[in-house]
C-alpha cells in the first residue's frame, strides 16, 4: 500500500494520521514508511513480510 502526493494533497492531520492508521492495521512483520517534503506528508508506504512456518512446526 503506497499513499501518494494526489491522494495526500490537502489532507489535514486528522486524515493522514488515520492513513497511518490503517497502513499499520493487521502488520505484524514490515515497516511504515512516511516521507515528508518542506515539513508535509507527501507519501505513505507500507512494506510487509511474511513469515512462513517451517514445516513441522505449527504456530498457535
Amino acid at each position: 500500500m503506497t499513499a501518494t502526493p494526489s491522494n495526500l494533497e490537502g489532507q489535514d492531520d486528522a486524515s493522514i494520521l488515520r492513513e497511518i492508521q490503517t497502513a499499520l492495521q493487521g502488520l505484524k512483520f514490515g515497516s511504515v514508511e512516511i516521507t515528508l517534503h518542506n515539513g508535509q506528508v507527501v507519501q505513505i508506504e507500507r512494506k510487509e513480510k511474511f513469515r512462513p512456518q517451517p514445516p513441522g512446526n505449527k504456530s498457535a
